[in-house]
Order: C-alpha cells, then sequence, then structure tokens
C-alpha cells in the first residue's frame, strides 16, 4: 500500500503582536520547550524561525538554542528561514527585503552554525517580485500557501495541491514550492483544542489519501504560541485544554506514526520524491483579481499591516522616510537596516499592547529623528519659489498655456497638455489630455447615464476624497469651490482651494508643468480624530473610448525590484470590496517604488504617489461590460477598518501627493 506523506513547520515569533514582553519566558516554558520534546520524541518537522526571535530565545533561555541545534544537527529537524523580522515582503521596498534575508541567513549561521534551505513566506503574503530576493539569498525553495492562489486559477488541476510545483517569478525565474494548506492547518488547531476527536481528525487526513495516494499534505504550518498558551488577541480565543494541548499533539504524532498509511518526513524530503504527472508545473501564483495571495480566509488581507491597527498609515510612512534617507545617503550600515527591519515588523500593525506601542513609537520616532533630518538648504529652497509665484486673473494667455474659466468649468491647455476642473464639485477633474500618449481625453469624470447598466448608474469623478464611516452617509470634497490660480516661473501653473465639511477640511493643490508635461496633486486633510471608517483618495476613472479594452494592464512593484505586470483580460476585478461590515477591502496593490502604471499597447499613464508623505494603497477596480465598455478606477487608500483597527482622539493631518505624466 502506497504512503500518504505528512509534513509540519511551526512558527516562532516571540515578537508576536499581543504578546507582552514580560510574557516571552512563559512563551519559551510553554510552547518552545514542549515543541522540542516532540522532536525528541521522533516528530520530525520543520521550525520556522525569525532571526530576531532567536537572538531573544539565546538571550533569555541559551539552553533552548543549544538542544535546539543538537536536534538540527542531528537532522531530527529542519531550520526553516523567514528572514530578521517577520515583515510582509509585498508591502515593503525590496533593499529592505533583500538585507531582511541577508540579516537572517546571518543571525541563523552565527547562532545556529545553519543555513537554511527553504524559505517560508511570511504571513503567506506573497508577491511574484519576492522570487528573485529569494534565490539571491540562497534559498532553494519555498513555502506557500495553496488555497489562495487556487481561487484566482481554475485552470489548475485540483491535484497539484498534493505535489511539488515550481513557483514562476519575474523573468520566468522560479523555485521549487511546499504547499501549506489553511484548512488543514485550521483543522490540527481544533483538534490540539479538544474540538475535534482523534479518529475525526484521522477520518479527514485519509479523505485526502484517498485523492491523492502518493501525495503530500502539510498537518502543520502555523505559529507555535497558540498551544498551551494564548496571545489574548481575542475574547472568543478557544479555553486552554485542560488535557494539554501539546500532549495531545504528540500523541497525535505517535498514532499517526504507527498507521502504516502514513509518512511523515522533513519539509526538504518533499523535493525528493518521485516525479508524478501532477507535479512539477510551471506555476504563477498571483494574478489580477489578487496581485497579492495572503493566507487564511479573505477577512484576513494585507490591509491588516497596511491601513488599519492603531495607526498603520502613520508608521508606514515614517518608515518609508527612513528607507529612502537611507537609499539617498547610500548607507549600507548593516545595524541602521537592522534596526529599519524590525521597525516593519508586521507584529507592530495588528493587536499590538499599549506598552509595547508605546515603546515601538519611542523607538520609530527615535531613529526617524537621526536618520532623517529635514535639510535647511531644501526649506529656503521652497521660501524662494514662494516668492515667485504669483496669483493671475482670468482669462490668462502667455506663451506656455492658456487659462479661462466659465459659471462651471476651469480650462487649462498648452501643446502638450489640457486639464478641465469642475468648480461646482470641489475642482475634480473632468478631463484631462496627455496629448502626446491620446488625442482623447485619457481620465475624467464620467456622469450618471454614461452606462447603460444599472449598477454604474452614478456620477464617476477624478480627484476627489471619500470618507465613511459604517452606517452613515459619505462624507466627500465634492462641494462648489473658488479656486486660486498661481503662475509659477512661467511654465508652471498652480490651481488651489479649500473646502470645508462640517468639522473637516479638504486643501487642494494641483499643479500643472507644461515643460516637462506632468500634473502634480497635493491634498490634506484634517480630521478632528481618528474614527472607524475608510477614507479613499486621490480617485481616477479612465476614459473607456480613449483605451484598447482587449491589450489593458496595470503595473507595479510588489516588494520586488523589477515592476509586475498584469492583464486584466475580461476579470472583474474589485480590490476595495468590503468582505463584511467588519472588513473594508480585501486586496489591493502594495506599490513600494511609488509607482503604478495604467496603459494598453499603445499608451500607458505613469501615476507616482510619494510614501514617505503617505505610504497610501492603491487598488484597482474594473468591470467589463456589453459593447466594448468597461469601467476602470485606479483609487488610492489611506485608512480601512477590520478587527485590529483601534480609534484615536488625536486630531488627523493626513497630507498626499501623486505626480501623473
Amino acid at each position: 500500500m502506497s504512503q500518504f506523506n505528512l509534513y509540519a513547520v511551526f512558527f516562532l515569533n516571540l515578537m508576536y503582536s499581543s504578546i507582552s514582553v514580560d510574557d516571552r519566558k512563559t512563551v519559551i516554558k510553554k510552547c518552545y520547550w514542549p515543541l522540542l520534546k516532540l522532536i525528541d520524541n521522533g516528530a520530525r518537522i520543520g521550525v520556522q524561525i525569525t532571526g530576531i526571535t532567536l537572538e531573544i530565545i539565546n538571550e533569555l533561555d541559551p539552553m533552548w538554542v543549544k538542544k535546539f541545534k543538537k536536534h538540527l544537527l542531528n537532522k531530527k529537524c529542519e531550520l526553516i528561514g523567514c528572514g530578521y523580522a517577520q515583515i510582509i515582503g509585498p508591502l515593503i521596498p525590496a533593499k529592505v527585503n533583500e538585507y531582511n534575508q541577508i540579516l537572517g541567513v546571518e543571525i541563523y549561521k552565527k547562532i545556529l552554525n545553519i543555513k537554511p534551505k527553504i524559505v517560508a513566506v511570511n504571513e503567506m503574503a506573497y508577491s511574484a517580485g519576492l522570487i528573485e530576493n529569494f534565490l539571491n539569498s540562497g534559498y532553494q525553495a519555498i513555502i506557500m500557501e495553496w488555497n489562495n492562489p487556487r481561487q484566482y486559477h481554475p485552470e489548475w488541476d485540483e491535484l497539484f495541491r498534493y505535489y511539488r510545483q515550481k513557483v514562476v517569478g519575474i523573468g520566468n525565474k522560479y523555485m521549487p514550492i511546499l504547499w501549506t494548506d489553511t484548512i488543514a492547518f485550521q483543522i490540527f488547531q481544533r483538534y490540539a483544542y479538544g474540538e475535534l476527536k482523534l479518529d475525526e481528525y484521522v477520518k479527514y487526513l485519509i479523505h485526502h489519501k484517498k485523492l491523492a495516494p502518493r501525495g503530500s499534505l502539510f498537518l502543520y504550518s502555523s505559529d507555535t504560541e497558540v498551544f498551551d498558551f494564548r496571545p489574548g488577541r481575542f475574547h472568543t480565543e478557544a479555553i486552554i485544554n485542560k488535557d494539554g494541548e501539546w500532549r495531545k499533539i504528540d500523541f497525535l504524532f505517535n498514532n499517526l506514526k504507527k498507521n502504516n498509511i502514513f509518512k511523515f518526513l522533513l519539509p526538504s524530503e518533499f523535493f525528493k520524491l518521485k516525479k508524478s504527472k501532477f507535479s512539477d508545473k510551471k506555476l504563477r501564483l498571483e494574478s489580477s483579481q489578487q496581485p497579492v495571495p495572503v493566507k487564511k480566509q479573505e477577512k484576513y488581507n494585507f490591509y491588516r499591516w497596511a491601513l488599519t491597527g492603531r495607526n498603520d498609515l502613520d508608521i508606514n510612512t515614517k518608515c518609508y522616510r527612513i528607507y529612502k534617507f537611507l537609499q539617498e545617503t547610500k548607507n549600507e550600515n548593516h545595524e541602521d537596516w537592522k534596526e529599519l527591519c524590525y521597525l516593519w515588523s508586521s507584529d507592530f500593525r495588528t493587536h499590538i499592547t499599549k506598552e509595547r506601542w508605546k515603546e515601538y513609537l519611542n523607538r520609530l520616532n527615535k531613529f526617524l529623528n537621526k536618520k532623517s533630518k529635514i535639510n535647511d538648504r531644501q526649506i529656503k529652497n521652497d521660501r524662494q519659489i514662494k516668492k515667485e509665484q504669483q496669483t493671475i486673473r482670468l482669462p490668462f494667455i502667455n506663451g506656455f498655456f492658456r487659462c479661462f474659466e466659465d459659471e462651471r468649468y476651469l480650462t487649462i491647455e498648452s501643446k502638450t497638455i489640457k486639464c478641465i476642473f469642475d468648480k461646482l464639485k470641489g475642482l475634480s477633474i473632468n478631463s484631462f489630455w496627455l496629448k502626446n500618449k491620446s488625442e482623447k481625453p485619457l481620465f475624467g469624470t464620467l456622469p450618471l447615464g454614461y452606462y447603460d447598466n444599472i449598477t454604474f448608474g452614478a456620477d464617476f469623478f477624478t480627484g476627489h476624497t471619500i470618507i465613511e464611516k459604517p452606517g452613515e452617509h459619505k462624507i466627500t470634497d465634492l462641494s462648489p469651490c473658488v479656486p486660486e490660480i498661481i503662475i509659477d516661473n512661467g511654465s508652471s501653473l498652480i490651481v488651489k482651494t479649500k473646502i470645508n465639511n462640517i468639522d473637516r477640511s479638504f486643501i487642494k493643490e494641483y499643479r500643472i508643468n507644461f515643460k516637462d508635461e506632468y500634473l502634480e496633486i497635493k491634498n490634506e486633510i484634517c480630521l478632528p480624530k481618528r474614527e472607524t471608517g475608510v477614507i479613499h483618495v486621490g480617485h481616477i476613472t479612465f476614459i473607456p473610448t480613449s483605451f484598447d479594452k482587449k491589450s489593458l494592464f496595470f503595473s507595479t512593484h510588489n516588494g520586488g525590484n523589477k515592476i509586475e505586470k498584469f492583464k486584466i483580460g475580461n476579470n472583474i476585478i474589485h480590490h476595495a470590496q468590503g468582505v463584511s461590515s467588519l472588513i473594508s477591502a480585501k486586496q489591493g496593490l502594495g506599490a513600494t517604488e511609488g509607482v503604478v502604471e495604467i496603459g494598453d499597447n499603445n499608451k500607458k499613464i505613469s501615476i507616482y504617489h510619494n510614501q514617505a508623505i503617505s505610504a497610501m494603497i492603491p487598488s484597482i477596480h474594473y468591470h467589463p461590460m456589453r459593447n466594448n465598455q468597461f469601467f476602470l478606477r485606479l483609487l488610492y487608500s489611506a485608512q480601512e477598518i477590520d478587527e485590529t483597527f483601534r480609534k484615536s482622539n488625536k486630531e488627523q493631518k493626513l497630507k498626499f501627493y501623486w505626480k501623473i505624466k
């Protein structure tokens, strides 16, 4: 009888968001030592550990490290890498991702005298751009979740999940992949918590064996700190099983080892199995609908580390400021990059305790002040530029452009650019041309009646802000306004206005550079406090008749050095669509180099945003329609909500910057 292969990898992370510093010794005692005992008793498992966790354990309990090192030497278990800190790769610039792996490998070598061959994707937040980084770090294979990529790749055979495959990154670089399974690890937890009997659990495994008699399955691939200890994230956490959860896990492993239909392998042994007709397929995990797959159900997505928490937008923006300063000064000091990796750790962005949050902010601001001081010369230059600016009256014509208005619209036009603003709708953009790219307007406003689809029976603007609080009417900046028009150095024109809405204010400024042919947008939103709600800014609604529907694409960086291109095709894409009343969005783009490209075979528009001003998350909304029609919009989010979101009574002053060319 053929044997069904089983694997398990336990993830160790003492930086876990809701674990206090005082609880770390308790976690080592209640969770990490029982893990070693499991290995003592013959469990052949993988152990994924962050570099910083290894350093902390080595300081608090060096005997644990000594025993773990011995098990590794005797090949009773296997080290799985993940980097120095648990950072979310698709949300972090490529350079930081590179340093995170370099520093992690250095620590593995220093403390354990070993370099792991396999890397597990942190939080299973994957992008094609990460493959090059993993290969450059010396890894030979990756561990990634099956469930989420699978739902957007219906062309895959369901049996691919039980066999080794090859994941393809940018430039057709690929790595062998070992699949984890969200449902499988959650069922394993239920067994450990006493919610599932042993015979029921074995029946579940036999079901998988029947589907793929010679295949493989991950029993477990998640946190170690959730057995015989509770981090305290939720009121609904399972009560600790009085029979002992590690005892139940040990009993399970021993029982399965005795069962001759199952065979335990170390993760690396998976890649030595014989080839099957279902194995070694080259697969792309990302898709236009899901550019960044993340583990577990859709309520668990990358916004939880980007725009929710206690104030993810603010701390990510500050991390970007530090990053850009290190880049500009060509800083290659490992200690500085190590500190930035620490500050960008996912664990400060979710269920972090108040005490740790306060300590984190102090550490972040101290490093920020040290590494990114404002340049006094730049301040003087900015002041000089403002002195040279002059307010003008309309109509106005010079050698570069002409500017005129009527009761509703303000029109600015040159040989290369034309822009029409709507004064009755908050200075939103009615139409915008880049004449060297298209004779038709590329983006602007699509009025009610443009589509015959009732779902899109509304006005769709460009350049506006929407704030949505649960159960309340939307707040926007689409109010009548009086713009101020300023000429700057003869070749640039600035259009600005301020709009007040109840206790909120919106400052909007557009700069059109006729010489270099681009549009700059600067926005500022002042809010009395941080409230539960969604803040979407910088909407760009594209004009369907100006693009070729068949060849539409969007491109961006998601943590890698090279840009990732996504063909839109005939897919319905709605990244910012809510999952539930608690989870406001499910997908988005990392845009880690601050650029998103939208285009077709004949043209493309590049939209740049400055993360050091605001680390927003862009997303795509696309809906194909009949008669060659479609709806396509790019929007940027400054705030989303989920179960990690926390309010604050502090005034919020949000600033944003875009450049379109």
